[in-house]
């Protein structure tokens, strides 16, 4: 058995720091990007690319099997590729749930020496909590995701779950937030203009987790025991939501006018320029009724206690520290300017 780990996905927000973390913790890590994907935070030495294409099952198999008979294969795989903003539903199933079990079929074709495959799903698979207990989400419970993305998901790890003698993991995090996070941005910007604007008028509870402490979660498995089962990921707290935009009002030094926006008329606006653009352009827009939906849904808490006591470790960063890095970080890379 060797050291190798595949982290698909590489370039994107969460899988640099995946990859980073890798390092840190003594793997040898082989970057899965395409041939148009930035190298811009992939820039450690020891980093080995590997372009991969998941869409062709055959081309995959000869793509591992070389890689394989070149390296010794991978006894690793933390598969983070995927898509949260789409043209259209379909295009959700294709790549998150499709491309998944073309990864899963190919690893397994290729008589890759596979110790664990990491599937980085979502909460978004389980889909919102009970908005009136506002009991938090549990592993194992069942998934009734409420968007095309939280089921492409939900049916990624469903597959994932019936692949014969595979050695797999699931991840469900929570939101993520931390550096290199542009739709995090988006909100930040906005406090940062003067606005706080939320969406839905009613109490809303969510479960958040710093990016650096996921991947130290995710990579920290690998060594473990645990395998074939399913992990919550949150910092295991519980939220508010403007308790977020508060605590950033302070990081960046502002106050704002606050707008608190009904979610039934955001939702009928939202519905005409979906009806619209799909129309014209057969196109599906990034704020479109699901994700409308899922924003002010009342309930996103979930449980992670079984995560951190597998792994005998607790989150090392506040909502407070993690927010602070990450604006700061924001801010020496210009991307409030």
């Amino acid at each position: 058995m060797n050291n190798n780990v595949l982290i698909t996905g590489a370039s994107g927000f969460i899988g640099s720091h995946l990859v980073e973390e890798a390092l840190q913790q003594g793997f040898d890590v082989f970057a899965g990007i395409r041939p148009s994907s930035s190298k811009q935070f992939l820039q450690d030495n020891r980093i080995h690319f590997v372009e991969l294409d998941f869409s062709s099952p055959v081309l995959l198999k000869e793509q591992l099997s070389a890689f394989k008979q070149l390296h010794g294969g991978f006894s690793y795989v933390i598969h983070n590729a995927g898509i949260t903003r789409a043209n259209s539903k379909m295009d959700f199933h294709t790549v998150n749930c499709g491309y998944t079990q073309n990864l899963a079929d190919a690893l397994d074709a290729s008589a890759m020496p596979l110790q664990k495959f990491v599937l980085i799903s979502s909460l978004a698979a389980y889909g919102p909590g009970n908005p009136v207990s506002f009991a938090p989400v549990e592993t194992g419970q069942a998934q009734t995701p409420i968007s095309a993305y939280g089921k492409s998901k939900s049916c990624a790890e469903e597959n994932i779950r019936s692949t014969s003698n595979f050695p797999y993991l699931i991840i469900n995090p929570t939101a993520v937030y931390g550096p290199r996070d542009k739709d995090f941005l988006q909100f930040v910007k906005l406090l940062q203009s003067g606005f706080e604007p939320y969406i839905g008028t009613n109490k809303q509870m969510v479960s958040m987790i710093y990016v650096k402490d996921l991947v130290r979660a995710v990579i920290s498995l690998l060594k473990s025991s645990s395998v074939n089962t399913s992990y919550i990921v949150s910092d295991g707290k519980a939220y508010n939501k403007e308790e977020l935009g508060n605590i950033l009002k302070l990081l960046l030094h502002k106050k704002t006018i606050k707008l608190k926006i009904p979610a039934l008329p955001v939702h009928l606006v939202i519905a005409v320029i979906e009806w619209m653009q799909q129309l014209f352009t057969n196109t599906l827009p990034f704020l479109n009724t699901e994700k409308v939906k899922e924003i002010s849904s009342a309930n996103w808490l979930c449980d992670s206690s079984a995560l951190w006591n597998e792994l005998s470790s607790t989150p090392h960063y506040s909502l407070e520290a993690g927010m602070k890095e990450t604006v700061e970080w924001y801010q020496q890379n210009h991307w409030l300017e």
